[in-house]
């Protein structure tokens, strides 16, 4: 029963209180109809006729009645983000660290429902294995993926991080999983960097993990000792570098 004049917005609010994290799906429909209750006349066309009766609303004796437009909305629940994981080594070395990652409120369905739910998703072929790639990377029904501030950040870390999902636990009672994964830190030269850990469940839910990538300052090679041959004379030493790339 709401009234709008021509050219005039509506707004339609939609509220999202999810209860589990998982995918909740609605759809927002519109019905438009005349102001004087009158119909509208409409020639039918054989591609016209294909989705009519879902688009429009037909009266008892001929004509529309009324327009719809539907709107799909799925409501994807985000965790709030968690506590800062910090990953230190000096440049030039190479650290391997085992790192735990807690997701809150995963809610099994039935093993029915979720063996059938799993085979209509498009994620379903990638969902059996495990590789590291550089986009989402897939294990059970979990996707993560780094993600970092800008493509030059991300070209600058990419390489000199990998990680690994090494191990899944699933207590289906609290509703808690946990991720072990192994990453491996391996920077060139001394570097601050952040980036977000962004775990998504194949059934909707998403967190957010902020990491921080710090390589020190790297240990010094060798002591070059340079003996005096007398005052105001010159004494050399000499050392050899070996450069990493071309």
């Amino acid at each position: 029963g709401i009234h709008l004049a021509p050219k005039e917005e509506l707004n339609i609010p939609v509220l999202f209180m999810p209860d589990a994290m998982k995918m909740y799906k609605a759809e927002v429909v519109v019905h438009v109809m005349k102001e004087n209750s009158e119909n509208w006349t409409y020639d039918l066309s054989a591609e016209s006729n294909r989705d009519l009766n879902s688009n429009v609303s037909l009266a008892d004796k001929g004509g529309l009645q009324g327009v719809l437009w539907r709107y799909p909305v799925h409501g994807i629940p985000e965790a709030p983000q968690q506590k800062l994981v910090v990953i230190r080594c000096p440049a030039r070395q190479r650290v391997e660290q085992r790192v735990e990652m807690l997701l809150f409120g995963v809610v099994p369905d039935e093993p029915a429902a979720r063996n059938s739910d799993m085979a209509n998703t498009d994620d379903s072929a990638n969902i059996q294995e495990v590789q590291v790639t550089d986009g989402f990377s897939a294990t059970a029904e979990f996707l993560y993926e780094l993600q970092y501030q800008s493509n030059e950040i991300r070209s600058q870390l990419e390489s000199l991080v990998g990680m690994d999902l090494v191990q899944t636990e699933w207590d289906t009672e609290s509703g808690i999983v946990t991720l072990v994964f192994k990453v491996v830190f391996t920077p060139n030269k001394p570097v601050r960097i952040k980036a977000t850990l962004v775990i998504r469940w194949a059934k909707g839910g998403v967190w957010k993990f902020p990491m921080l990538f710090i390589a020190m300052e790297s240990e010094v090679d060798d002591v070059i000792d340079i003996e005096a041959v007398g005052l105001n004379k010159e004494s050399i030493a000499g050392f050899t570098l070996t450069s990493q790339t071309r």
